[in-house]
C-alpha cells in the first residue's frame, strides 16, 4: 500500500510523510509543485539522518495521486478546493483521508475560532468537491499536532478521532492511523460527525497557547480498543 500526502510540504504533511517513511511505509509527498515535494524529501531525510530513502520520493500532487492507494490531504482550507481540482481526475479508487480543520485562520482570522463551511465540515467539503467520482472520503488527523508530528523520536500522545460513510474505507484508515506510534484510532461514526470533531482543532490549539505548549491532544477512555 502505497500512501500519498497531498500539500505534504506543511508541517502537518511532513510530520506525517516523515512517520510513516520512518515506519517503513511507501510514502510519496505531493506539492503543487514537483521541486518543492523533493525539496520536503530532503528535509524529512535530513530530520531522520538518513539519505536516499527507497520508499519516500516526491511529485507532484497529480502524480503522487496516481502512484498512490491512500491520499491524505493536509492542505489548509483556502487551498482545499484548488488542491482537489488538481487531483480529481486521477482520484477512482482510491481512499482519501481529510485532515483539513476549518480554522479563522485560513482567512486571516484567530486560529483558536472555528469557519462554519456550507457543506458542514471540512471533510463534507471534499466529499461534495469530489461528487460523481469513485473515491471514499474518511476524516482524521486534524486532532494531531503538527509539532507531535514533527518529534519523531517521541511516541505521539494522543488518540485520533476517525469519522467516514465507508466502513471498508474507514478500517484501512484506521490501520494506517495505528501504525503511527501512541496513537490509537477511534471510530467516531458517519462523515457527519467530522462537524464535531474538526472543531476539536481550535480547542487544541487555544489549549496549547494558554499553557505555553505545542502538544495538546486529547485521550478517549473507557472504550474496548481491540
Amino acid at each position: 500500500m502505497k500512501i500519498a500526502v497531498i500539500g505534504g510540504t506543511g508541517d502537518q504533511g511532513l510530520g506525517l510523510a516523515m512517520r510513516y517513511a520512518k515506519a517503513g511505509e511507501d510514502v510519496v509527498v505531493g506539492s503543487r509543485k514537483a521541486e518543492n515535494a523533493e525539496n520536503a524529501v530532503t528535509e524529512i531525510e535530513n530530520l531522520l539522518n538518513q539519505s536516499n530513502m527507497k520508499n519516500l520520493e516526491g511529485l507532484s500532487n497529480p502524480e503522487a495521486t496516481v502512484a498512490a492507494d491512500i491520499l491524505i490531504l493536509t492542505v489548509p482550507l483556502q487551498a482545499q478546493k484548488t488542491t482537489l481540482d488538481s487531483i480529481k481526475e486521477y482520484v477512482d479508487g482510491k481512499i482519501i483521508i481529510d485532515a483539513t480543520a476549518p480554522l479563522s485562520s485560513n482567512i486571516g482570522g484567530s486560529p483558536t475560532e472555528f469557519i462554519e463551511v456550507w457543506e458542514g465540515s471540512a471533510a463534507e467539503r471534499t466529499f461534495s468537491l469530489l461528487k460523481g467520482k469513485d473515491v471514499a472520503v474518511v476524516s482524521a488527523y486534524s486532532n494531531i499536532s503538527s509539532s507531535s508530528l514533527m518529534n519523531h523520536k517521541e511516541d505521539i500522545d494522543c488518540d485520533c478521532l476517525v469519522c467516514g460513510d465507508d466502513e471498508e474505507a474507514k478500517l484501512k484508515a484506521k490501520e494506517l492511523i495505528n501504525k503511527l506510534p501512541g496513537v490509537n484510532a477511534i471510530d467516531c461514526g458517519p462523515l457527519s460527525r467530522s462537524r464535531i470533531t474538526e472543531k476539536i482543532t481550535p480547542l487544541l490549539i487555544g489549549l496549547n497557547i494558554k499553557n505555553k505548549t505545542h502538544y495538546a491532544g486529547i485521550r478517549i477512555t473507557g472504550l474496548d480498543k481491540k
